[in-house]
């Protein structure tokens, strides 16, 4: 497979089934062309179809961008995420049925990550308990369609904890600022790193693809080494 391909190309890589995760905190570190190219590829085949997204803030800017743009029933089956607040297209799918939808707290789902790549069963934690992710209240589950329990309460030596289940990534849709031919990148102009490395080492570990959106190319060696965040190995 070419370490470097287009937008749309990528999109084609995505096959339907997949679970997808997606970076971004709200509006910062979104790759918004390979989503645009997602979106695309579906209204003109009608592929991929049920997808499912994994995320913390949804990304977005409160409009069209971001997950929104992934936002059509077919393409989606469900969402596992933090926060739908700049997301209204996926929200709205998520709070009228359409789509299977669960809501846990952000911190959970990044550790969930970096579990997911350490090929742990899932995430143990307190917290949540007593809240909507707590199973003996919603269970995360914003709608009647969603049935799955993705979360429930264990107890070890007399204390509740909630454990959040692995799933398989296949497929993450990231965002960096330089990229060299062995596909090593950099994220010298992002705002933030937030999860970029954790979702690529959870898809890495779970046999998926790594798609990183970047601003430019460089030649082999041109990136200094203490400047990679995301290792051209994922």
């Amino acid at each position: 497979m070419p370490k470097v391909v287009s937008a749309a190309e990528a999109a084609n890589m995505i096959e339907s089934g997949s679970t997808v995760t997606i970076a971004g905190f709200v509006g910062v570190g979104v790759p918004d062309e390979v989503p645009l190219a997602v979106e695309n590829r579906f209204l003109e085949t009608q592929t991929p179809r049920d997808l499912t997204l994994l995320f913390t803030a949804a990304p977005g800017d409160g409009k069209d961008r971001g997950l929104n743009r992934l936002a059509h029933e077919g393409l989606l089956k469900r969402t596992v995420g933090g926060h739908y607040g700049l997301a209204p297209k996926l929200g709205a799918l998520a709070t009228s049925g359409a789509i299977e939808a669960y809501n846990f707290p952000q911190g959970i789902i990044s550790h969930l990550y970096r579990d997911i790549a350490g090929r742990k069963p899932g995430s143990l934690t307190r917290v949540g308990l007593g809240t909507f992710a707590d199973p003996r209240i919603e269970g995360g589950k914003i709608n009647d369609r969603t049935t799955e329990d993705l979360i429930r309460v264990m107890t070890i030596d007399d204390e509740e904890y909630l454990f959040l289940k692995a799933m398989p990534v296949h497929v993450a849709i990231l965002r960096g600022t330089t990229a060299d031919p062995a596909g090593n990148i950099s994220m010298e102009r992002e705002a933030l790193r937030i999860d970029n490395l954790s979702q690529a080492m959870a898809t890495k570990n779970s046999g998926g693809i790594v798609i990183t959106q970047v601003e430019r190319l460089v030649g082999k060696n041109e990136i200094n080494s203490r400047q990679v965040e995301i290792p051209g190995v994922m």
